[in-house]
């Protein structure tokens, strides 16, 4: 099967993950739903397990804007990597694992918008639609949430790794090779992290700019005041 080198610049994004063999068909996505220094030791366990079983990447996100943004520029810069294991628990507040799904079977709108999840900040405004839509035909999911653990974890990175398809639960898993086209090289664009207040039309706008010229003013009053 075809298998190709990463782009020079992989993986370009930082994040909370481990990097593993380059050439592996899979990475492991655990959702977090604790503070950074508060994360539970199974989660950790997961993570580790994604990475010693053969993944590419293996990590966690958190967030359903940065944290996605981050996972596809890391992902099309890998043409190897054709699976993503899901698994962990929802993060509330943010429905991370729900949007991750909507995300893979649904895309964005015209805005950047996942389409079909209730996440309230499910916004990708820092990426090109051109890397969105790469991610999507590249990768396919693996849907372990909630009931992933360390064995089920190891059995669906070993399952991708077949150079015949296998079984593994409801899915017909095997390493077919890399994405048939170059690597996509690229960063957030812009890091906006609240992509959610940007306004969205030219009307927007204009109330936004109001209102910062009004806060200006009352700014410059007040500095002229005795």
């Amino acid at each position: 099967m075809l298998k190709v080198k990463p782009h020079t610049d992989y993986p370009p994004e930082e994040g909370r993950y481990v990097r593993g063999n380059d050439f592996s068909p899979v990475i492991v996505v655990i959702i977090l739903n604790r503070p950074d220094d508060k994360i539970p030791r199974e989660i950790e366990e997961l993570v580790r397990t994604g990475v010693e079983s053969g993944a590419a990447l293996s990590g966690t996100v958190q967030t359903e804007n940065i944290g996605f943004e981050k996972i596809i520029c890391n992902v099309v810069a890998n043409p190897n990597i054709r699976y993503a294991v899901l698994s962990g628990p929802e993060s509330e507040g943010h429905s991370t694992g729900e949007a991750f799904k909507a995300l893979l079977l649904n895309g964005v709108d015209e805005k950047k918008r996942i389409i079909g999840t209730g996440a309230p900040h499910s916004l990708l405004y820092n990426l090109p639609m051109e890397f969105i839509e790469r991610f999507r035909s590249q990768l396919s999911l693996i849907d372990l949430q909630f009931n992933g653990t360390p064995e089920t974890i190891k059995k669906a990175v070993w399952s991708c790794y077949q150079e015949e398809p296998v079984m593994f639960q409801d899915y017909e898993l095997h390493d077919i090779g890399a994405y048939p086209e170059p690597p996509m090289s690229g960063k957030i664009t812009e890091r906006v992290t609240r992509p959610w207040a940007i306004p969205e039309d030219e009307k927007e706008r204009e109330a936004v700019k109001k209102m910062k010229d009004f806060i200006e003013r009352m700014k410059k009053k007040k500095n002229t005041e005795p």
